[in-house]
């Protein structure tokens, strides 16, 4: 990392709901402040790679109201090059968002929903392929820090094999290779672009059942991400899960993350 835009550190997030404050990772060159109507006004000088924290859920810049973010959690990368408010940001505001892991909700039969923590079989963190834009809030005057709000969805894809059983859908995440392609700034091609959105290989994640505590936000701790024995080997061989929730109200994609 070449700039931390970071003035405090997150507190570690084991339930990370729509509107929380994520890290992200972005490309972007040295410039002045961003200016009232063009946040990329004056940018000039080398690229850095910098640290950021934004919100969960992108707000389009034409957006009249925050509120909107709530439901932009997640972009289809099938489409994400097309919709009204994710093509803008697919094309210039590209980011990394980095996390431990994440949940799925796999449906089994005759049962409650069952979370699944995913994460990767060697420990490391995974980089979901993101989007960011900046929205100026009109209640702020011009220079104010506080007058452009940063927020991010994550893309997300099929789930192939083995994921795929648990839940039909999954982030996309981007492998190191492709890192510095994903986010540099003069990547505008669609097609170069697109080619980057690959399913992960399920060979380097690994899975287990957790407590349904993680259905709530007010649990909130290490302790939702243990493995849950009882129920372990009912999992193995059933049929993908449908899951809905408040996490899911973006585009039928994946929920929480920490």
């Amino acid at each position: 990392m070449q700039r931390d835009e970071v003035t405090e550190p997150l507190k570690p997030d084991y339930n990370v709901a729509p509107t929380k404050p994520v890290y992200a990772v972005v490309d972007r060159a040295d410039r002045p402040a961003d200016t009232d109507d063009k946040p990329d006004a004056g940018r000039t000088g080398a690229i850095a790679r910098e640290l950021r924290v934004m919100r969960w859920g992108l707000v389009p810049f034409w957006a009249k109201d925050v509120k909107i973010g709530s439901r932009m959690i997640n972009a289809r990368a099938e489409t994400v090059a097309e919709k009204p408010a994710f093509r803008r940001a697919f094309a210039r505001r590209r980011c990394l968002l980095p996390a431990d892991g994440y949940y799925e909700w796999q449906q089994l039969p005759g049962e409650p929903k069952q979370p699944i923590y995913i994460s990767r079989s060697d420990g490391q963190s995974l980089a979901f392929a993101g989007l960011y834009e900046l929205w100026r809030d009109p209640e702020f005057q011009s220079g104010d820090d506080d007058a452009w709000l940063w927020t991010t969805t994550i893309i997300t894809t099929s789930a192939p094999d083995e994921l795929g059983m648990i839940h039909d859908r999954m982030p996309m995440i981007i492998d190191s290779g492709s890192w510095s392609d994903w986010l540099s700034p003069a990547n505008t091609d669609v097609a170069d672009l697109r080619a980057l959105l690959t399913p992960a290989m399920v060979s380097d994640l690994t899975t287990w059942p957790v407590s349904t505590e993680v259905n709530s936000v007010r649990h909130n701790g290490p302790e939702l991400i243990e493995p849950l024995v009882r129920g372990a080997a009912e999992l193995a061989g059933q049929a993908p899960g449908d899951r809905r929730g408040a996490a899911d109200a973006g585009d039928d994609g994946t929920g929480a993350l920490f």
